[in-house]
C-alpha cells in the first residue's frame, strides 16, 4: 500500500511538473516575438467568431500556433468581445500583442478632410469616392449643412452615417456661435448666420480678413445696400456643381437667379458654401468699423474704403494689376 501511493506521489508530481512546463513553454510562444515579417491588416466583419478571426490572422501570418491562441483567447474572454473592423499588426507582433489588438479593438481609423467652402455637392462627391466607406448615399443635406472639418472612420462606415456626422458638428458649432452672437446684428435667425459666413467664407482665404469682411456685409444690410457680391453670382450659375471656369462678365451681373445679390438686396436664399467655424465666428461677431466696400488687392487680400468714390479708385488699381499678372502669365 505504501509503495502504490508512493508511485501515486511520483506519478501525480511528475504530471504537475509536466503541466506546469506545458503552460510554461505555452506562455513563452504566447507572449515571444511573432513571425510577422511586414505589418499586416485583416478584416472583422459584423456578427463574426473568433474562429474566423483565428483562420485570418493565420493567413496573414499573424499567428502560428492557432489553436493555442484560442485557448488563450478563451482564458482571457475574448472571444465574446470582439470588436467588427479593419485591424492592423505590426511586425514581429507577438501573440498576446496581438490578441489585446482585437480584445482592445484597436481598429485602424482613416481620415476624410473636408476643406472650408466646398459646396454641399462638391462635399458628397468626395465622399462618395471614399473606398473604404460603404452604402449608397441616401440622404440629401441642404446647402451649407456640412461643417468642413478631419473626420476619422473606419473601414466599413456607411456613407451616411459619416454624412449625419459632419451634420451634427455643423449643427453644434452653428447653435453655439448664434447663442453667443453680438447684439443688434441685421440677421434674423441662425439660418442667416450660416448664409452671411458662407459668403465670408468664399470672399476670403486670409483668417484676418474674415471679420472684417463680415463687418463690410453686415454695414451694407443695416443701410439697406445690396451686397453685390460676385461668389454668390457665381453659385447661382454653376449651382455649386463645379467652378465657374472663367471671368465674371457683365451680363452675368445682371441675370435674376435668386442668389444674384447685384439684382436683389438683402442675403440671398440659401448658404452658397459650407463655411468653416471661424468663418461662422466672423458672421455673428463681424469686426465694427464704417467701411463699404472692398476689392482684391493683387496679393490674395483686399483694400477697403468707405467712400464709393475711393473703391472706384480701388477698382481701378486692381485692373491694372489684373492685367499685368495677365500679361506675365501668357509669358
Amino acid at each position: 500500500m505504501v509503495r502504490y501511493l508512493t508511485w501515486a506521489v511520483a506519478i501525480l508530481s511528475l504530471s504537475i511538473v509536466l503541466a506546469a512546463g506545458a503552460v510554461g513553454y505555452g506562455f513563452h510562444v504566447f507572449t515571444k516575438q511573432g513571425p510577422l515579417q511586414a505589418a499586416a491588416s485583416i478584416d472583422v466583419p459584423k456578427g463574426v467568431g473568433m474562429d474566423r478571426v483565428i483562420r485570418e490572422m493565420k493567413e496573414a501570418g499573424v499567428v502560428r500556433h492557432p489553436a493555442l491562441f484560442r485557448i488563450w483567447a478563451q482564458i482571457l474572454g475574448a472571444d465574446r468581445r470582439i470588436k467588427a473592423g479593419e485591424y492592423r499588426f505590426p511586425p514581429g507582433v507577438s501573440q498576446r500583442e496581438a490578441l489585446g489588438i482585437i480584445i482592445a479593438g484597436r481598429t485602424v481609423l482613416r481620415r476624410l478632410t473636408v476643406p472650408e467652402g466646398l459646396t454641399t455637392w462638391q462635399v458628397l462627391e468626395r465622399v462618395r469616392q471614399v473606398p473604404e466607406l460603404t452604402g449608397p448615399i441616401t440622404l440629401k443635406p441642404a446647402e451649407g449643412a456640412l461643417m468642413p472639418d478631419t473626420y476619422l472612420f473606419a473601414r466599413g462606415e456607411a456613407r451616411d452615417r459619416l454624412i449625419r456626422r459632419m451634420q451634427a458638428a455643423m449643427d453644434e458649432a452653428l447653435d453655439a456661435a448664434w447663442a453667443g452672437r453680438d447684439s443688434n446684428l441685421p440677421l434674423r435667425w441662425k439660418g442667416e448666420a450660416l448664409i452671411l459666413a458662407s459668403i465670408v467664407e468664399k470672399e476670403t482665404g486670409k483668417a484676418g480678413e474674415r471679420a472684417r469682411i463680415a463687418g463690410v456685409f453686415v454695414n451694407r444690410l443695416r443701410r439697406g445696400m445690396k451686397l453685390e457680391t460676385d461668389p454668390t453670382v457665381i453659385y447661382g450659375l454653376t449651382g455649386g456643381k463645379s467652378p465657374l471656369g472663367r471671368r465674371l462678365l457683365r451680363k452675368d451681373l445682371k441675370k435674376p437667379h435668386r442668389w444674384n445679390t447685384y439684382v436683389h438686396f438683402g442675403l440671398p436664399p440659401t448658404p452658397i458654401a459650407n463655411p468653416g467655424r471661424k468663418a461662422i465666428e466672423a458672421a455673428v461677431h463681424p469686426m465694427a468699423h464704417e467701411e463699404f466696400y472692398f476689392v482684391a488687392d493683387g496679393t490674395g487680400g483686399h483694400v477697403f474704403s468707405k467712400t464709393y468714390r475711393q473703391h472706384l479708385r480701388d477698382v481701378r488699381k486692381w485692373r491694372k494689376i489684373r492685367r499685368k499678372q495677365e500679361r506675365e502669365g501668357k509669358r
